[in-house]
């Protein structure tokens, strides 16, 4: 099977194209830049075009595709996707070829607004310990492996469920993890209704002989819960609230005890469970440490709603109570940050300091006329030290001429944001 993938660095789309590659098939991919995943996907085999042309598609030889995956972020207009569909190619979304090969295991899918990717990553460290050697799929690099793919041998497949534009209904999941519901991704759903209307038609997918583990109990998660024909497990607040963890925060609790729940409604060991959660690692970009700035602990988090950023500031007060937290922030999206824009400056007066950096358009056109230089003024009101800048160079600048070991910076946003980490280290 000969396959492409437009965009093949994406963290989703890499992963996919590593277990294509595990299983034998001959995988191209194009993307607009080199990266370290770029680099090793190509150290595993992947052929990577760091132009994106129709010659991609056209200029390969004799052998045609069989098949070209594409990200929904992708436009119609994009050259490789309009020549794959002029040659006949067959051509589907991330989504839907994750659901082609994932639909045919035993499927525990990870779902919520907020930690799916440690709590799938933890699931999957679990499943190791406890002898399932289940595939997975997860949303960053584990920090164990280094890798976004694990390979296995068993019936069970480990995936995080994301819910734009309800992408996760592609999957039928046997076992579903629903971690939190909150209101996000508002350029697509209108308020937290919509958001629960998509998780119930997931919810409902699970059949009764498979399993869902949730806080049942929680308001926005109870409505979605309503019809379905699965067993519900009701995690309790109590158990996670004593797991020992490396990651700090009541959130990464949380997570540990979603992933504990699901272990043990598989079947897993109590004592292989608590021990896999003990000594996870973490993955990348969640509260992960990258070193020292003037003596000051960097960390790179992805957290880009404000339910995420606060818990993440509550995470490292937790760790170092005696710190100053500075808070670098770059936020994801002009419709989040319009929609959400007072939840935004309310979490991040939370820190002591707040350095704003440009709003990560990503697939968007500013048409609200929101700004991070508003945001950070909003902030600024509430008594919190805060200001914009320009440039994520000179937003590093400013920490390495101002930190020092009283103080722990956090990098935070969905974006390029993880430059500044990498400057700062």
């Amino acid at each position: 099977m000969r396959i492409h993938f437009i965009g093949i660095g994406g963290i989703g789309m890499s992963g996919l194209a590593r277990l294509y590659l595990h299983e034998g098939a001959i995988v191209s991919g194009s993307d607009v830049v080199e990266s370290e995943n770029t680099k090793k996907l190509e150290g595993e085999g992947a052929v990577i075009s760091y132009k994106q042309t129709a010659e991609n598609l056209t200029s390969k030889g004799s052998d045609p595709y069989d098949l070209v995956v594409y990200t929904e972020a992708m436009p119609e207009a994009h050259p490789e996707l309009v020549a794959a569909r002029e040659a006949g190619v067959r051509t589907i979304n991330y989504f839907e070829a994750l659901a082609e090969v994932a639909n045919e295991y035993y499927l525990i899918a990870v779902a919520g607004t907020h930690g799916k990717t440690t709590t799938t990553a933890m699931l999957i460290d679990i499943l190791e310990e406890a002898s399932f050697d289940p595939t997975a799929i997860v949303g960053s690099l584990r920090t164990k492996t280094g890798s976004n793919f694990r390979a296995g041998k068993s019936k069970y497949f480990v995936v995080e469920a994301c819910e734009y534009k309800r992408d996760f209904l592609t999957l039928q999941p046997d076992v579903l993890v629903i971690t939190n519901i909150e209101h996000d991704h508002v350029d697509y759903y209108t308020d937290l209704a919509d958001v629960q209307s998509a998780f119930a038609a997931l919810a409902e997918k699970v059949p009764a002989d498979g399993a869902i583990i949730t806080l049942a109990t929680d308001p926005n998660i109870h409505p979605v819960l309503q019809h379905v024909q699965a067993k519900v497990f009701d995690y309790k607040i109590e158990v996670f609230r004593s797991l020992a963890l490396k990651q700090p925060g009541l959130h990464n609790r949380m997570n540990a005890g979603a992933a504990r729940a699901a272990a043990l409604v598989l079947g897993a060991d109590k004592h292989l469970v608590e021990s896999a959660l003990e000594n996870f690692a973490g993955t990348q970009r969640r509260f992960e440490y990258k070193g020292d700035c003037n003596g000051a602990h960097v960390y790179d988090d992805y957290a880009h709603h404000p339910t995420a950023v606060e818990l993440a500031i509550a995470g490292a007060r937790e760790l170092y109570p005696e710190k100053k937290v500075i808070v670098v922030f770059q936020s994801h999206t002009y419709s989040r940050t319009h929609e959400l824009f007072d939840e935004f400056a309310t979490t991040l007066a939370k820190a002591d300091r707040v350095l704003m950096t440009p709003i990560y358009a990503a697939r968007e056109e500013n048409e609200s006329g929101v700004s991070a230089e508003k945001l950070s003024e909003a902030i600024a009101k509430k008594g919190t030290e805060s200001a914009f800048f320009h440039t994520l160079e000179a937003a590093a600048l400013e920490v390495q001429e101002t930190v020092s070991k009283d103080d722990v910076v956090l990098v935070m946003g969905a974006g390029d944001i993880t430059k500044v980490a990498e400057l700062l280290t």
